[in-house]
């Protein structure tokens, strides 16, 4: 619309003003009387066509530039949208391929969490084997429990047993170490068997205990937990080697200062034994 417009501006411009230069020319002549056309005629016919469509086209213009916008910018909108999904494509296929490599971490986790599953499984039932030990061994363990349930004993005490029993010092050991000993309570059991049925002097308790084979903290700690008199203890060592011997004073009081005894007790003891 706007196009035709001006073009018929420019048609009727150009008319007019060849009309108003030469008005005589064969081109305006009035075909029916060979007559020439007149100026006045000229602006009536040409010129006020031409002013109507220039203002014509002069309205319409915003229109035209109002109508190209709304037109334009649906059409860069659709543009815009176009690109953003053009561009949400590559991104979607992007999110697409990290999730799936996610998966397939997750899955080769979980497999190796399986495999290390079975692997601990498997070294658990090899330790229980191994713990069990093998058939000789087993039967060292029963026989250490055996001794254990009746007597005390040094760790090296028992593991001895065990081997003048004929089982071998790997299995000795080995049974002996399956058993959750405290050798300390086992120090004191003895301590305490040894002065029940026995006279002792503390320094000489400890040399037997560690003679047993516990070490020396372990035999100190048994004797001081006693609750003793060693003065007795002194009075009972002379009355039992003057049962089975003959002493002087003097031998038997120098006897028991052997036997670790302080020499005011032994000489206690000699006295009241009778010399």
């Amino acid at each position: 619309m706007v196009a035709l417009l001006s073009l018929l501006t420019v048609v009727f411009f150009i008319l007019f003003v060849v009309g108003l230069v030469s008005p005589s020319s064969v081109f305006f002549r009035a075909s029916a009387r060979g007559e020439h056309t007149t100026k006045k005629e000229v602006f009536r016919f040409f010129g006020i066509p031409f002013l109507l469509s220039a203002i014509l086209l002069v309205w319409l213009m915003p229109t035209s530039e109002t109508t190209t916008d709304a037109v334009v910018e649906p059409v860069l909108s659709t543009e815009t949208e176009v690109q953003e999904e053009v561009a949400a494509v590559p991104e979607e296929a992007q999110a697409q391929i990290e999730a799936e490599e996610q998966a397939k971490k997750d899955e080769q986790a979980r497999i190796e969490a399986e495999e290390q599953a079975k692997k601990d499984e498997q070294a658990r039932i090899e330790a229980e084997k191994q713990a069990a030990g093998t058939m000789e061994q087993q039967q060292a363990v029963r026989t250490a429990e055996s001794y254990l349930n009746y007597s005390a004993f040094s760790r090296s005490g028992l593991i001895e047993q065990l081997m003048y029993e004929g089982f071998s010092e790997t299995d000795s050991a080995f049974a002996v170490d399956a058993h959750n000993v405290d050798w300390q309570q086992q120090a004191n059991k003895m301590a305490q068997s040894y002065i029940d049925y026995s006279a002792f002097s503390p320094s000489g308790l400890i040399d037997q205990l560690v003679y047993e084979g516990f070490n020396e903290q372990q035999a100190t700690n048994a004797v001081n937990q006693l609750s003793v008199d060693w003065v007795q203890q002194a009075v009972l060592m002379a009355e039992s080697y003057l049962e089975y011997s003959s002493f002087s004073r003097s031998g038997l009081i120098d006897q028991l200062i052997y036997e670790c005894f302080s020499e005011a007790d032994a000489s206690y003891a000699a006295t009241q034994a009778g010399l």
